[in-house]
């Protein structure tokens, strides 16, 4: 059973201000929650439709009807947990740095997130204006990786300016990434799905690369998480 205080407080965790004013957010879904209880985020409270047990941890169990109240999907599904937002953690000014300047989508940085986890990247660094990494939206997509990423949202240009990375930006008109000798360690800097990366972080960029393009040039650009994909690969592939 879930009472309607208990129904309010969770959805307002939808709302960004709750979030950050609370320091919580709320994942759904039986494997995204699990991920998290396993990486030792702390779980605030579990509500589910299957057998309570079966998390192991204390859970409340409700009705499919009740879950639906709370849910932020179009579908419920048999679970939602509301857990604790990490404590920040230091930038460290080493390995390879994936940053954003106003990615917006967030399903674009729930996948960019899981893509840092994949190709072992700590450090996500995001402007102030870059999607909040624990919207329900944002969580669902990085599956648990949120738990293993470190989210930063920082001054990018200050930050840039302190860094002692080289700092590579992704520009339509770069040098071809598959010609570049890629470093073991840097910024790449993604940008805006729309405008690319903005003019005051381009003055600070290092080096300009690009993905090339060979197929019919009808085509305007790559979606920025793909982009993402394939210039960690680049990254990756000579280590």
């Amino acid at each position: 059973m879930i009472s309607k205080s208990e129904i309010k407080s969770i959805t307002q965790l939808q709302q960004k201000k709750y979030r950050d004013l609370r320091t919580l957010f709320i994942a759904e879904g039986p494997k995204v929650i699990r991920e998290l209880i396993a990486e030792r985020v702390a779980l605030r409270s579990l509500y589910t439709t299957e057998i309570s047990a079966a998390y192991e941890v204390p859970a409340t169990q409700i009705t499919q009807q009740e879950l639906k109240k709370i849910s932020n999907l179009k579908t419920a599904n048999t679970a939602l947990a509301v857990f604790e937002k990490p404590d920040p953690q230091k930038i460290e000014d080493s390995g390879l740095i994936v940053a954003l300047d106003a990615v917006r989508d967030p399903g674009n940085l729930g996948t960019i997130i899981r893509l840092c986890d994949w190709f072992g990247v700590a450090q996500l660094l995001c402007s102030q204006d870059t999607a909040d990494c624990y919207n329900p939206k944002v969580i669902q997509a990085t599956m648990g990786s949120i738990a293993r990423v470190s989210v930063h949202y920082v001054s990018l240009e200050e930050t840039f300016r302190n860094s002692t990375l080289p700092i590579f930006g992704a520009f339509m008109d770069g040098s071809t990434v598959y010609k570049k000798k890629l470093p073991q360690e840097g910024i790449i800097v993604m940008g805006n799905e729309a405008n690319g990366i903005s003019d005051k972080i381009s003055a600070l960029i290092s080096e300009r690369i690009s993905i090339p393009q060979f197929g019919k040039t009808t085509t305007e650009s790559l979606n920025v998480a793909t982009a993402t994909a394939i210039l960690l690969s680049e990254f990756k592939r000579a280590y």
